[in-house]
């Protein structure tokens, strides 16, 4: 038990449950409160910012461009922000990233409000912005491992992902009420405030506060490449005599996470997934429903919530369970199935079929993406677990953009052609890792 987990008090005797064991952390609780207010906030920016641009110009184009703005720089500057979170305190890398990010929301509800809001001011801020979540990402994602014991790492992470998984399932809906009852300028006040909240939770937060060093015991590393896949050998970091420069730092980034064959292997696949998925899910399943399917949106709504509803159950089920002892071929499984399943939906003969497939993909990918963060964290030497992070975000960053750009240009001739491309994309980067080992060094 950490310090923190011993003055939760009542809370934590009471808390037994696996999966919410992790709230019993006084800090933990703080941070995972402020990032489910952040992420309720969110909700408000993206259902206003989407109506703002299309008030302001009537194009969708314009909307893209201004989530491009955005985009660019996130991935840009994501392996900066791994480097940042390993050499300054992620809470309050992650602190200061909310409070630029209440500012220049507020900046842009205060154009609203004052009627002189115009299409670059939105791309100027969405700059701004996109630079502000390369850090914050990296960040947060180094700071919930530091914060409780390895053990407790997938349970941890499965609270915060099904908590984002919940506000991403009703939050458009409160959002889109709100909007409409209130205007565009104060959802976007409501986005600032959220923001604020968030914050004002990470001053509170005690641990996690120096860098490179995990507040959390029993914490198991390896920094060694030759060492991967042995969770029991912890290879002990040499103290350096002189801080390293961030380019040298994020160099040896580089070096440690792409020679290590497990972390190659997780970062490739992660990105093929990323790319596979995003375009046909987006683009893909509304052309589905109202083009070959002729439905409407609520049958695009029940696609999409049975999505929702299997990626929720994964991920609990991964929170609630204990680490699987053969967790590389687990992991590898389930891979294959959301291959097959996202090919599959490409030949659904009805919506009924589709929706049952987007239930087993989304509780697949929601159980392997919390199990497998959940390892990397507890594997991965403190000093470097920043970087390492950001390497795992860097793909969902970078591929995602392309992958809607390439769903947009097919998906009117070659829907069906365009899931199974997609999935066997996906079957094919899950058997490169299996003949690259990956299996039997994930254990």
């Amino acid at each position: 038990m950490t310090g923190a987990d011993a003055e939760a008090g009542p809370l934590g005797r009471v808390v037994r449950v696996p999966l919410v064991e992790p709230l019993a952390n006084r800090d933990f609780r703080l941070v995972w409160l402020g990032e489910s207010v952040s992420l309720l906030g969110d909700q408000f920016n993206t259902v206003a910012l989407a109506w703002l641009v299309l008030g302001l110009t009537g194009s969708g184009f314009a909307l893209g461009a201004i989530l491009v703005a955005t985009a660019i720089p996130r991935g840009a500057f994501m392996l900066l922000g791994g480097v940042l979170s390993d050499r300054i305190s992620p809470r309050d890398l992650a602190l200061a990233s909310d409070l630029l990010r209440a500012v220049l929301t507020t900046v842009v509800a205060g154009l609203v409000l004052g009627a002189q809001v115009q299409l670059w001011h939105l791309a100027v801020v969405g700059i701004a912005f996109g630079t502000v979540d390369a850090v914050f990402l990296p960040a947060i994602n180094t700071l919930v491992p530091r914060l409780v014991p390895s053990d407790r790492l997938a349970a941890a992470n499965a609270v915060m992902a099904g908590t984002a998984q919940l506000v991403g399932t009703v939050g458009p809906a409160v959002a889109g009420f709100a909007v409409a009852l209130t205007g565009v300028g104060a959802a976007f006040v409501i986005d600032a405030a959220s923001f604020v909240v968030a914050a004002a939770a990470l001053w509170f937060v005690r641990s996690g506060a120096t860098p490179g060093r995990p507040e959390a015991p029993d914490r198991q590393t390896v920094t060694d490449p030759s060492a991967a896949g042995t969770d029991d050998v912890a290879v002990p970091s040499t103290p350096a005599m002189a801080r390293p420069s961030v380019r040298e730092a994020l160099i040896d980034g580089v070096r440690v996470v792409l020679g290590d064959p497990v972390m190659r292997s997780i970062v490739v696949l992660s990105t093929a997934l990323n790319l596979a998925f995003t375009g046909p899910m987006v683009v893909g399943l509304p052309w589905l429903v109202f083009v070959r399917f002729g439905g409407g949106a609520a049958s695009l709504g029940l696609l999409l919530a049975a999505y929702g509803a299997g990626s929720l159950g994964g991920v609990l089920l991964a929170g609630s369970l204990p680490r699987p002892r053969r967790l590389g071929p687990i992991v590898m499984t389930l891979a294959l199935g959301m291959g097959l399943g996202l090919a599959a939906i490409g030949l659904a003969p009805s919506i009924a079929v589709a929706g049952a497939l987007l239930l087993a993909i989304g509780a697949m990918n929601g159980y392997v993406n919390i199990v497998v963060i959940a390892w990397v964290q507890g594997r991965t030497d403190p000093a470097m677990l920043g970087r390492t992070m950001s390497f795992l975000m860097l793909g969902s960053v970078v591929a995602a953009p392309l992958s809607l750009a390439l769903a947009a240009i097919v998906v009117d001739r070659h829907a069906t052609a365009m899931f199974l491309v997609a999935g066997l994309l996906v079957v094919a980067a899950t058997l490169v890792a299996i003949a690259s080992g990956l299996p039997r060094l994930m254990r």
